[in-house]
């Protein structure tokens, strides 16, 4: 899917999208849980850039729990962004957020960040070279040694096991209230938009980047989330494609 088709899908969702969700917020709430521990060695007065942040779930949970920090909140969807812009009026932490409508590219290259949340994003990319392109952006925008906290849809495609683990994850969300044209867009999207690999493989692409060897710390499902730190002295992603 191109960037303006999908800057359009979320345009279009974004006013039901955390109703649509609600259902599934107890593994949202799990992999922020684990997220706090990972971020808790941060400084109190931390800059965190959150990448894609729709409506900013994550920023929400992160203001409250860390209440000297200041985020930087960065999606193309104008629609997504003024709903978390709203979020965080309402919960007291606006002064606390820059907001940047437009793709990480546009943003200011400048390693400001003592950490960064990227979920659910960079599956969205096919093609491996533009993956590894897209973690180096959030690279540089980091300071030497920064968290960085990445979640995707990861599985081996072709094996038995994703069948077995599409289907449960169907189920799921069926079970947690998703509409079941929700769901037909969601298999067709996983079929066709997103791109699915094995999560060693999503793996090596974050560290082709420039960050070091990416742990896994989450899986729910077809959801894994890993943690890294940035390399220091990060200038330009490693040619390692031959490798993953």
């Amino acid at each position: 899917m191109r960037n303006e088709e999908l800057k359009d899908l979320f345009d279009q969702q974004a006013a039901g999208y955390d109703k649509q969700w609600a259902g599934m917020a107890p593994i949202r709430d799990a992999l922020y849980l684990l997220l706090d521990s990972l971020f808790a060695g941060l400084p109190e007065n931390a800059r965190i850039l959150c990448v894609g942040v729709g409506t900013g779930a994550e920023l929400a949970h992160l203001a409250e729990r860390f209440p000297g920090w200041h985020f930087t909140a960065v999606d193309p969807s104008a629609a997504m962004l003024d709903i978390c812009r709203q979020r965080a009026t309402e919960g007291g932490f606006l002064p606390r957020c820059n907001f940047h409508q437009g793709y990480l590219d546009t943003l200011p290259a400048e390693p400001s960040h003592d950490g960064a949340t990227c979920f659910l994003v960079s599956q969205f990319l096919l093609e491996p070279q533009a993956r590894i392109a897209f973690f180096h952006e959030i690279a540089r925008r980091l300071e030497p040694g920064a968290i960085l906290a990445n979640a995707d849809l990861a599985s081996d495609v072709e094996s038995p096991a994703y069948e077995a683990l599409l289907r449960s994850w169907m189920t799921l969300m069926s079970s947690a209230g998703v509409p079941p044209e929700a769901l037909q867009r969601a298999r067709a999207a996983y079929a066709r938009d997103v791109a699915i690999l094995p999560a060693q493989q999503v793996a090596g692409l974050i560290q082709a980047a420039g960050f070091e060897a990416p742990v896994q710390f989450f899986q729910a499902g077809l959801m894994h989330g890993w943690f890294c730190t940035l390399t220091p002295g990060i200038s330009r992603p490693c040619d390692r494609t031959q490798s993953i």
